[in-house]
């Protein structure tokens, strides 16, 4: 039996549409990317905890989840535990630019090797796993509906 873990995470896009992803060892899955985040603390909504997870690994307060790109369930091992873990997965625009000294000293005790951007290229001839495993088409179509109108999306979002 897994113990169901509520998480949040933000897929930051810089102008270049480069994406931010760290880069995770985990017992279960092993190395990966994905993007800042984590499970949510009790009470918090999934923005509230994006947010936190955002400054927790980046050190940066001045980005904002906007539209929610996703959801997606998956199974792992956390710290020992089987989970089935529940996240929502927002977009957020901001600057290029590397975390904070803080954030990063911080990473090793989260399981964080390392991280980069990534161009849309790059990320879709990615070797490595990825956080969900269709980050790239996700990001695409994200991009192709932004390009084909001005209006905010008030379609459902997509399951990863």
């Amino acid at each position: 039996m897994r113990t169901p873990r509520r998480a949040a995470r933000v897929a930051v896009l810089d102008p270049d549409a480069a994406v931010f992803l760290l880069r995770y060892d985990n017992e279960e899955v092993g190395v990966h990317w994905a993007m800042p985040g984590g499970g949510l603390e009790p009470g918090e909504t999934p923005v509230e905890g994006a947010v936190r997870e955002l400054r927790e690994e980046t050190g940066w307060t001045d980005v904002t989840p906007g539209p929610l790109l996703c959801t997606w369930e998956h199974d792992f091992t956390r710290a020992g535990v089987p989970v089935r873990q529940f996240e929502h997965i927002y977009l957020a625009h901001g600057p290029r630019r590397e975390p904070t000294e803080r954030a990063v000293a911080g990473h090793p005790e989260d399981g964080i090797l390392h991280w980069r951007w990534w161009s849309p290229q790059e990320l879709a001839d990615c070797p490595d796993a990825l956080w969900p495993p269709d980050l790239p088409e996700l990001l695409n179509r994200s991009r192709a509906r932004g390009a084909a109108r001005s209006v905010i999306d008030t379609s459902p979002p997509a399951a990863c």
